[in-house]
């Protein structure tokens, strides 16, 4: 079964529609330049709402202790995510301070994107793969896909996300040629910039579950 993770919570409704449809992860970023920013207060009122089954997931970028003390203090979440230049090493300081579940993010472009993704496994609960866009000064939530025929036939010790572009139109096409573990949306279930709609989020969620019925 293909676990479904909606990136960019902002606002009840969408919290409500995810938990409604069978999402598996939901996402919370904390990250100020990006359009899906949420402030600690508000994100702290959408976690105390999740019910059993579905994880908050905090997205950071390059995050400072400061940061993540303050977030994480406040904020009742599951799992951590790193959206940034994070160095293995870093990767497993925030691991061990924290003990909490956690998904590292990398912007794939070429091969030699995926090649260092080994030296973080020991670390990490989920490897997440993203579009690493051009002209972009966003980590992630641009609306681009990378080539998916680059993942084809790697294998990880790890489990892992599938991100970067994906929509209710061509995540079927995605699942055609790649077995990931799970698949992350953001900008593609959005009605304008940073804002989700309903009827994507629910559209996004009832095509990944069909599609994972048909091929079991």
């Amino acid at each position: 079964m293909t676990k479904i993770k909606i990136c960019g919570i902002k606002t009840p409704d969408i919290l409500k529609t995810c938990a409604g449809s069978g999402a598996d992860f939901v996402g919370f970023v904390f990250y100020p330049p990006s359009p899906r920013y949420i402030d600690v207060d508000t994100a702290k009122e959408l976690a105390l709402q999740l019910p059993t089954g579905l994880r908050g997931v905090g997205l950071f970028v390059d995050p400072g202790d400061e940061e993540l003390e303050h977030v994480l203090g406040h904020v009742p979440i599951d799992m951590i995510q790193l959206h940034g230049k994070e160095t293995p090493q870093r990767v497993a300081e925030i691991k061990a301070k924290y003990h909490m579940p956690t998904i590292k993010a990398f912007p794939v472009r070429e091969e030699a994107d995926i090649e260092k993704v080994h030296q973080y496994e020991p670390y990490v609960d989920w490897l997440l793969f993203d579009a690493k866009p051009p002209n972009s000064d966003l980590p992630g939530g641009t609306g681009q896909s990378f080539d998916w025929n680059l993942l084809k036939g790697k294998s990880f010790d790890t489990p892992w996300m599938l991100s970067g572009g994906l929509t209710p139109e061509n995540v079927v096409e995605a699942l055609s040629v790649l077995s990931p573990s799970a698949v992350d949306v953001s900008s593609g279930v959005e009605s304008t910039r940073g804002v989700k709609d309903v009827e994507k989020v629910k559209y996004f969620i009832k095509t990944v579950k069909n599609h994972t019925d048909t091929t079991k």
